[in-house]
């Protein structure tokens, strides 16, 4: 299978938070490699830091001011940033690599956030259009593999699943968990007996 792993960073987890970083990478389970050449990462324009920062949640005041800064001072604006995706979803390396195919989405627990904020602020049409309506949840994936014993208990958390795997701490930055959830997917399908093809 093909997917495209994706993440994004936010100004929190509430309903009206916004999405201040968007990265992608696409990747290939047969071979189990990552296609370095189509990463893309895009911070999405936001309010300054001293203007959000008296709602933020402690965590994100603490870990996300760098992003929010940088996505208060380069971001683009969301229509910009749509405009920009549907380039890239459309281009022929995008279309050769997935056959012409609707893309299937790939991310670590992103029926909770990621997925409400991308149809919120791309819009129904636009998810539809690109992207296949079945998606691959990482951390649902790690929920079955506990169920079916091949996976400890306390896998469906990003940051013990990566030390467990032997990968060290999660980067929180979009491009980083994009790259690091998608190799945490081929390292538990190579434990499962998935080989390199």
């Amino acid at each position: 299978m093909k997917y495209l792993s994706f993440d994004i960073e936010a100004t929190g987890l509430h309903e009206d938070c916004l999405m201040i970083e968007f990265a992608m990478i696409p990747f290939d389970t047969q071979f189990l490699r990552l296609e370095d050449k189509l990463a893309r990462s895009f911070y999405i324009s936001c309010p300054s830091f001293e203007e959000l920062s008296p709602n933020l949640d402690p965590w994100v005041r603490e870990h996300n001011e760098k992003i929010i800064r940088k996505a208060h001072q380069d971001g683009l604006l969301m229509s910009e940033f749509k405009e920009t995706l549907k380039k890239y979803l459309e281009s022929p390396e995008i279309k050769e690599y997935f056959g012409n195919q609707k893309i299937v989405l790939f991310g670590k627990s992103m029926n909770a956030i990621d997925l409400p904020f991308m149809n919120r602020d791309l819009g129904w049409e636009f998810m539809r259009k690109y992207f296949h309506h079945r998606v691959m949840d990482f951390s649902s994936f790690c929920y079955g593999a506990m169920d079916l014993g091949l996976l400890p208990e306390g896998m469906d958390s990003g940051s013990r699943l990566m030390n467990f795997l032997g990968m060290g701490e999660v980067a929180h930055t979009a491009l980083e968990d994009a790259r690091n959830t998608a190799i945490m997917y081929f390292k538990v399908l190579e434990k499962f007996g998935k080989k390199n093809n």
